[in-house]
């Protein structure tokens, strides 16, 4: 039987990719308005009992976060989470709440707290993701129970799987985006314009 959300949670950034249209510069390490895109996630989550990235170890990270590879190395965004919560779980036992975010939606603060109500109020829920200003779903701004997502990544090595197609089928709550939050930046244009 679901529980409610407690208090701790646990979180998984997701900071690997080619980047290919970023001319496969190191999305992580590209920096708006003044910080890494990595360091505006990590802020976001700040409050987390533990913190996974998933990133080559080009990527930095502080001290209090573990940072891991997917395998196997550029399997995508799902071979990422399950590489991300076998981490998690490494020699403790993980939250029954995971943050699943992207690296390049550096603006997410903000909607943290009203996705974590948004699941303490719904315990049958599987998760709270964020919806864009079109209300599509963003699968990797969301929190979910974390026996929901292990059971979503179970028998699956992630290699080239579509995030949809694994998460899609969860029974999801939809917190509409306010203002930038859903924002994602996959191109120097979007990053450009984000600068005064």
């Amino acid at each position: 039987m679901p529980v409610a959300v407690p208090r701790g949670f646990d979180a998984c950034v997701l900071a690997g990719g080619r980047a290919r249209r970023l001319g496969g510069a190191s999305k992580p390490d590209v920096e708006v308005r003044g910080r890494r895109l990595l360091d505006h996630v990590l802020g976001a989550v700040a409050g987390a009992s533990a913190t996974v990235v998933v990133a080559p170890d080009s990527v930095a990270v502080p001290d209090r976060v573990v940072r891991v590879s997917e395998r196997p190395a550029g399997g995508g965004p799902v071979a990422g989470a399950v590489a991300g919560l076998a981490a998690l779980a490494e020699g403790r036992t993980p939250e029954p709440v995971t943050a699943l975010l992207a690296c390049d939606s550096p603006f997410l603060a903000t909607a943290v707290p009203r996705l974590l109500a948004a699941l303490q109020a719904d315990p049958e829920a599987a998760g709270a993701v964020l919806t864009d200003a079109d209300g599509r779903p963003q699968w990797l701004s969301g929190f979910y129970r974390t026996n929901a997502l292990r059971a979503a990544l179970a028998g699956t090595d992630g290699r080239d799987r579509a995030v949809r197609s694994v998460l899609g089928g969860l029974p999801l709550l939809t917190v509409p985006a306010v203002g930038l939050e859903a924002v994602d930046l996959d191109t120097w244009d979007q990053v450009s314009a984000l600068h005064p």
